[in-house]
């Protein structure tokens, strides 16, 4: 009888729990058993090439041969570099962007709908219609820079130009995911502070560098996070470009785990790459959510 009066009447806490068991069971179903079975799945030698798909446990044979394969670092290293300039080129070009949205128009709905058309943009469809503007023989850019007397280069047949190619891409296509979170932040500053900075006779850069962006911050911080974390698992935009190449020049982290489990069906060093990839995003989270508790 007690339990039952409980029940129907509990605590605070007890009916906070029975409030989140629901979330706590969907998120166990969705993150935590995938990951498990990733991280199990490391530890065997599961390759399906050969018809039988059994298991053969090696333990961290599969982690030390990471260590040892040069394709994983190549394609490591392509990734932090599409990081580390795609990150803070998003950045820039969507707090412009965000500022000319945040202008006092009169119509503003047209701008603002011009930021969401190339998020919206599905992320293969967006790397195809820049295969074809950075095309060797018809390509926009090349055609353009004919008609300004300057020599075409083969864009996506060259690594460091196909390389740039992506980069531009990304940036193109990301920076409007940014400037949707940084319109938001800015349209939470009152404008009341700007009204004070006029009157103590602060110039317009004083007021970026003193208002705007302190005010930001927050906005700028959950920005990152995720684009960073998705920059860390881009693979549609390489892919549909350049396919990793030349070579392997652009290859991405995404793309190894791709080729090694859905072409060359090695599940088991699939799921240890996967495994990398997934501590070093949250390695590269744990960074961010540290600088959001000290500027707290």
């Amino acid at each position: 009888m007690l339990s039952l009066t409980k029940l129907r009447d509990p605590s605070e806490r007890a009916l906070g729990w029975i409030l989140l068991a629901p979330a706590f069971v969907l998120l166990a179903l969705i993150v935590v058993y995938p990951i498990g079975k990733l991280l199990y799945n490391s530890f065997f030698d599961l390759r399906l090439s050969g018809g039988s798909g059994a298991f053969k446990f090696v333990g961290v044979e599969n982690y030390v041969e990471v260590w040892r394969d040069k394709d994983f670092w190549n394609a490591t290293r392509n990734t932090a570099l599409i990081t580390l300039i795609t990150v803070p080129g998003a950045l820039i070009v969507g707090l412009g962007l965000a500022m000319l949205a945040n202008l006092p128009f009169k119509r503003q709905w047209p701008v603002r709908l011009a930021l969401l058309l190339p998020w919206a943009l599905p992320l293969s469809f967006a790397g195809l219609i820049f295969a074809w503007f950075f095309h060797t023989e018809y390509g926009v850019v090349n055609d353009v820079m004919r008609r300004f007397g300057v020599e075409p280069t083969m864009w996506l047949l060259r690594p460091n130009w196909a390389f740039a190619a992506i980069c531009l891409t990304i940036i193109w296509k990301t920076s409007s995911f940014m400037a949707l979170i940084l319109l938001a932040g800015l349209q939470m500053i009152p404008k009341s502070l700007y009204e004070a900075a006029e009157v103590d006779g602060a110039n317009r850069w004083q007021q970026f560098c003193q208002i705007t962006l302190p005010m930001l911050m927050p906005s700028i911080i959950v920005a990152l996070i995720f684009r960073t974390i998705t920059a860390l698992q881009t693979f549609d935009i390489p892919y549909t470009m350049t396919k990793g190449g030349p070579g392997n020049s652009t290859e991405t982290l995404a793309m190894l785990i791709h080729k090694t489990t859905i072409e060359y069906l090695d599940l088991g060093y699939g799921s240890t790459l996967a495994v990398c990839m997934f501590l070093l995003s949250m390695c590269v989270t744990a960074v961010y959510l540290k600088r959001i508790g000290n500027s707290a």
